[in-house]
C-alpha cells in the first residue's frame, strides 16, 4: 500500500510539475551546475523525489549530444543524493522526446559513428541505481535504442 501511494506522489508530481509555469522552473539545485538542455530539481513534501525535465522546446525535446551528457550527470547527481528515493524523467506537455537529433546527426559520417563511440553514454538511464519514472506526455517518437528505457 505504501508502495502505490508513493507511484501514486510521484505521478500527480509528474503532472502538476508539466502544469506548472515555466518561470518557476528551477535549472539546477542547490548541490548542482547549470543545466542547459534541463530543468532539475528535487520535489515533494521531503523533496527526496529528483526530477528531470527535457527543455529543448524548439526542437521538441530531441535528445542530443549535450542534452544526454546533462542527463548523465543529473543523474549521477540524485544518485549521490541519499534523501532521493526515486528519479522523475519527462518532457513537456507537447513532446517528451522526438528521438535522436537528426540535425546533429547528419554532420556526421558513419565512420565518425561508429568509431567515435557517438551516443555510447545513451544507455545510462538504464544503468540508474535508483528507479526512474518516465512521465510520458505528447510525442514520444525514436527507435528503441534512442534512451533505453526499461518500462
Amino acid at each position: 500500500m505504501q508502495r502505490m501511494a508513493t507511484m501514486s506522489f510521484l505521478f500527480r508530481a509528474a503532472a502538476f510539475s508539466l502544469r506548472a509555469s515555466r518561470s518557476n522552473a528551477v535549472r539546477a539545485y542547490s548541490a548542482g551546475g547549470q543545466y542547459q538542455h534541463l530543468l532539475v530539481e528535487k520535489k515533494g513534501e521531503q523533496k527526496n523525489v529528483g526530477f528531470i525535465q527535457l527543455n529543448r522546446p524548439k526542437a521538441l525535446n530531441a535528445l542530443c549530444d549535450a542534452l544526454m551528457k546533462e542527463l548523465g550527470q543529473a543523474l549521477d547527481l540524485f544518485e549521490d543524493d541519499s534523501t532521493v528515493g526515486a528519479i522523475v524523467l519527462t518532457g513537456s506537455e507537447k513532446a517528451f522526446a522526438a528521438g535522436a537529433d537528426i540535425k546533429e546527426m547528419e554532420k556526421k559520417t558513419f565512420q565518425e559513428c561508429y568509431t567515435g563511440n557517438f551516443l555510447s553514454h545513451w544507455n545510462r538511464v538504464a544503468t540508474s541505481q535508483k528507479p526512474v519514472i518516465a512521465a510520458v506526455n505528447g510525442y514520444a517518437v525514436g527507435s528503441a535504442d534512442d534512451l533505453k528505457l526499461t518500462l
